[in-house]
Order: structure tokens, then sequence, then C-alpha cells
């Protein structure tokens, strides 16, 4: 049959008073799925299946739904307002009087998941049936499932409507029908609906269309988890601690912070905020929520704009927006009203969020990279003084990378960072004066180290001042990083650079020695064989050190071990770099006694410094392993055997 000859009818309901606190201000028919109204979903289904012309009938106002005509194209949709309450029947007299169509569909707006109309309406015509009532697919094969309140018709049913007043279908029309010894028939379907009235309705409906997949948005991008499957939304965040099992939709803007374990199928709505340490089961979040920290939320609703309190367990329940509450505190007394101003006034604040990072405007971002560059232009002088140190001094070449590794550590935690509360610190401000003051009194002493130095707390202070305590703790390792691109002051440096030195004689004559080589110390000049290697000051492995400091330092940082791991690794890495330097002059005194000319002795002198690097690299994931064995308990594997009955 054509399908453009049917009438097709959405019975859009209204507000429920009492059974369900969210459905009171929210029609059911304009419940969200996956940041739509439910109704809009049906509509658009119906659309591909080629229907051309649909009837709304609701008691709610049109206006509601006049905007669906406009947004879904190729669509003719004509509405009946009931301004009073006529039954399931009732809607469908008043659809089909006055229209020449000889069938008629009748869809309940709540509805996720449509059925194939012609097959409905070919069943229909087979069964020879005045009445089709569809139920869902049932647990067994005999055995129909819950009524999805779709049916299907011809004009004869007018007959047993009465012509106005109200009429329900279950309820009146079909005892009416079998008293005349009509026709009424059940079709049960393959796959379910996903229709509902309530909220809990609405749960499984959701779980069920959710775990089916059968859902496609450009706007949601799929990623894939070891124990599940996660849908994103355009700029939705997700931290990457957060643990995922099962199907989850985050949608557009949602941001879920660190330390949370969603258990799907679970819908997280747009612009909604989830703060840290969580647990989400089973539940459907929608637009606007917040949720505080260590909550735990099981098989339940949440409405747009909810504020849940930290340290707060729901289970079961759907938890509306409490419009009244507000309202109710401007209709109490005068003498009331000042203080019920002032308790609201006091929770909203309690409830705000503290701005982020994700937070800031163009004009804001502007304003922080003024700031550095104030900043920068300040120092300018340090800055250049710094570069010409780093290009010129072989112990401190190092410092060139420290900046850029520091940033690509700042980049690497971006996802992390821009979650931090915002809340800048007066205290930053003081200590920007003191760096201020120790760089006067460098400047006026000519002590180039304090200048140096108050470059580092100056760009601390700045960070804690203008992005708060809480910023300045999660960056404080990067801060301390910077540390190591400042050069050690000449007093530290002169004192530390002949025992340096000798120390490197010594211990690369001890190793020639375990070697079987005849050699002779004189000084700081080796005699091995014919060949003298005379130990500088470059190297007495100063630069060694500097460089291995920043390469254990880096790894550190982004390794994700506990931390009296990490300190071992700091702590280690001066004797790596020493008994490096040392077989680097070891490998150097040996390769003296076979090679000849200035150029090939420079050749190896240098390549001995760059082979270092590496191996301390390896050495520092060689210790990382080595504690990892050692400190690791061994998980015993046991077989999971699944019984699927």
């Amino acid at each position: 049959m054509d399908i453009e000859k049917v009438n097709v009818l959405i019975l859009a309901g209204s507000r429920d008073f009492g059974r369900c606190k969210i459905a009171s201000h929210v029609p059911v028919c304009l419940w969200p799925v996956l940041g739509r109204p439910v109704i809009e979903i049906a509509i658009r289904n119906l659309v591909n299946q080629g229907v051309k012309e649909i009837i709304i009938c609701s008691e709610e106002k049109i206006g509601n739904f006049k905007t669906l005509a406009a947004e879904i194209p190729k669509i003719h949709l004509s509405f009946i307002e009931e301004s009073l309450r006529a039954g399931t029947a009732g809607c469908l007299r008043d659809a089909i009087r006055g229209r020449n169509k000889d069938m008629t569909i009748v869809i309940p707006a709540a509805m996720i998941s449509l059925p194939d109309i012609k097959d409905l309406l070919t069943a229909h015509l087979e069964q020879k049936a005045d009445l089709t009532v569809v139920f869902n697919p049932g647990h067994e094969n005999n055995e129909l499932g819950t009524s999805t309140g779709i049916y299907v018709c011809g004009r004869k049913i007018l007959d047993n409507i009465p012509e106005d007043g109200y009429c329900d279908i279950k309820e009146a029309l079909i005892p009416e029908m079998v008293s005349k010894a009509m026709v009424i028939k059940a079709h049960r379907l393959s796959q379910n609906v996903n229709n509902f009235r309530d909220s809990k309705e609405y749960l499984c409906a959701m779980a069920n269309f959710i775990e089916q997949g059968e859902f496609s948005d450009d706007k949601i991008s799929f990623v894939s988890h070891d124990k599940g499957q996660l849908f994103l939304g355009n700029n939705a965040k997700v931290d990457p601690s957060v643990k995922i099992i099962g199907n989850v939709i985050v949608m557009d803007n949602a941001r879920i912070s660190n330390n949370t374990v969603i258990f799907g199928p679970a819908v997280i709505g747009q612009n909604s905020y989830i703060q840290n340490d969580n647990i989400i089961i089973n539940s459907v979040i929608w637009d606007k929520v917040e949720i505080g920290s260590h909550c735990e939320i099981s098989n339940s609703l949440l409405d747009n704009n909810v504020r849940i309190n930290s340290n707060t367990n729901i289970c079961d329940t759907e938890i509306a927006f409490e419009r009244t509450a507000f309202l109710k505190r401007f209709a109490v007394q005068s003498a009331q009203l000042k203080s019920s101003v002032s308790d609201w006034r006091k929770s909203l604040k309690d409830s705000r969020r503290e701005p982020v990072l994700s937070d800031f405007s163009y004009l804001g971002w502007a304003g922080l990279f003024a700031v550095i560059a104030a900043f920068m232009w300040s120092y300018w002088a340090n800055i250049a003084d710094l570069w010409n140190i780093w290009l010129s001094s072989d112990e401190y070449s190092s410092g060139i990378l420290v900046p850029f590794l520091a940033a690509y550590v700042l980049w690497s935690r971006r996802d992390q960072l821009q979650n931090v509360p915002l809340k800048p610190a007066i205290i930053g401000l003081l200590i920007f004066f003191i760096a201020e003051g120790l760089r006067l009194f460098g400047v006026f002493f000519m002590f180039g180290s304090a200048e140096r130095i108050s470059v580092l707390i100056g760009t601390a202070a700045l960070v804690m001042f203008l992005l708060g305590w809480k910023f300045f703790k999660k960056t404080a390792t990067t801060l301390l990083f910077l540390c190591l691109m400042l050069p050690w002051p000449y007093r530290v440096q002169g004192a530390v650079t002949l025992p340096l030195q000798s120390w490197a004689t010594s211990s690369a004559v001890f190793c020639l020695e375990i070697l079987g080589y005849d050699v002779v110390k004189e000084g700081n000049l080796i005699h091995i064989g014919l060949s003298a290697v005379a130990v500088a000051e470059a190297c007495n492995g100063l630069r060694m050190i500097t460089a291995f400091f920043v390469i254990s330092a880096l790894v550190v940082m982004l390794a994700k071990r506990p931390l009296w791991q990490k300190i071992i690794v700091l702590i280690s890495s001066l004797p790596i770099a020493l008994l490096c330097n040392t077989a680097r002059l070891v490998i150097t005194s040996i390769a003296f006694t076979y090679v000849k000319g200035e150029h090939w002795e420079k050749m190896f002198h240098d390549f001995g410094g760059y082979a270092m690097v590496p191996l301390a690299l390896a050495a520092v994931i060689a210790e990382f392993w080595l504690l990892q064995r050692l400190t690791e308990v061994p998980v015993e594997k046991k077989a999971i055997i699944i019984v699927r009955q």
C-alpha cells in the first residue's frame, strides 16, 4: 500500500502531574535523545520512510512543536491542539475527521526506534483486521511483549468513537469493538521500538538504544576503550584517567574530570561538568548538569541544570530541577525576603564552579600573552645573557633545550591543566616583588646569578598570581625543571671543577689499568703507550652532569611511576654522569693509541661526548625497568569461563 495514502498521527501527549517529576515541566515527547527531542527523532524516521504529511495531536501549546516544521525538510506538519483531554481515541477521531484517507496509523511521540511503517500496513491488511495493536517482541517465542502504543486502523473505526468528549483506545474503544464482534489483531515486532512513558522506561529505552548502536551522528566521534566504547561530541573533553566500561556517550562541550568511572550504557548531556572521583552507572544526565566530586549515581535520570553536591549518592531515582523552590523564595513575607535572598546568593556562590583554562575567551588569552610578552621584554637583557652562555659554554649548552622541553611537558599535560580551577593568589604578587628586589640586588652588586634566579622566581610568582595556587602546584615540577637552564654560580663552579677534573683523571687511569694498559698519571695528563692524553678542565664531567640531569628530569616528569622511584632515578643521575664521563675518557685514550692527527683526535673526542647521551638515556630506562621488576608483585593469571544460558 502507498504510504502517502495513509494518515500518520503522532500523539504528543501532555505533561504528567504527580507520577513523574521531570515530566511535570518537560513533556515526555520533548525528552532528549542525543541532543534532539524524541518527537523529532520519530518525525525524521518517518520522513526517511517516505512519509510526506504528519498530524501531531497534543494538549500542549502547539508553539512548542511548530519549530520542528522549519528544522525538518520534506515534511508537512498539521497540528491539533486539545484544550481538554480527548484521550487517544478522541485524538484519533479529531485527526481523521474530514480527511479522505482510508488508513490511519497512530504512533506515540516517545519512541526512539520506529518500526517499518509499510510492514505494519501489510500485516494489518493480511490479517483483515479492523484494528491492529502492535507489541514489542516478548521474552519467548509465543509470548507478546509490552504494548508499543502503535495502532493501525481504517475509517470504519469512527463508528465506535463518540462524536465528542474523552475516549481512550484501550479502555473504551477496544471493549466497544469487541462487543460488536469487530476484528482486533495483535502484531509482534522483531525488534524493540524503545518506547517510554516515565523515567524508568526512558532509562531502559536509552540503554537498549545505546547497546544496539544503531545511531549515527556526524557530530559524534568514536573512541575505542579496553573495556568499552566512548562516543564523543564536539569539544567534549574526557580526562585520560577516566575509566569507561560499556558504551558511553558524552555530548557536545561536556567535561569529565580525573578518576571518574562510568559504567555504560550511559549518556552525559551537553555542557555538563562531572568533577573528579565519581562513579556513574547506567544513568542518563541531561544538559548543563554539574556533579561535585566523590558522588555515586546509578540507574538515575538527572534533569537539565541540576546541581549535585559532592559526596552524594543517588540510586534508582530521577532528579528534577526545582523551579518552584526558586519561586517560593519570592512569595514569602517581606521580613523573610532578605534572609531568603541572602541564603540563595550564598548557595549560588558555593555551587558556582571556579573558572578553568578552557573557559578563557580570546580576550582572556590575549591578556595572558600580553603579560608574558611584557615580562619577557622586562627581562630581555637577562634572557639574551643566558642565550650567549648556552652557545659559548660547553658545560651549559644543554640549557638551551630546557625551555622547549618544559613547554613540551606542559603541552603533554594540557588535558589535566585545562580543568584546574583558577583562583588568583595575592601572595604571588608579593613573591614577584621579592624577585624584583633580588634582581635589583644583582644589578647593583654585579651579581649575575641573582639576576638569572630572579627570572625563575618571577615566572613562578606570575603563575601563582594570575592562575592561582592550585595551578601553581600542578606546574611546580615543570617550573623547578627550568632551574636546569641556569649556569652554576662562578664560586660553586670553581669549587667543584678541580675535584671533578682530578677524579675524572684518576678514574680513567684506574679503568685503563684494569683493562691491561700501561698507564702513567702525571697531574691531569695520562701517558698511555706512546701517546699522552690531557684531561682538560672541560673534560671534568660538569657538562655530563648538567646534560644528564636534564635527561633524567625530563624522563622522570613524563614517566608514570611512583614518587620514590623518580627520586632514586634523579639521585642516581649524578653517579651515572660521572661513570659515563669516565667511560668517555677511557674510550678516547684508547682511540688515541691507534689514531694519529689532530683532526681524528678531535673527532673521537667530540664523538665520545655525543655517544654518552643515548647511553645515559638507556641507563635511566634500564633503572626504571629494574625498579619495577624488583618491586612489582607477580599476578597469578586465572582462566575465566563464561557460560551462556
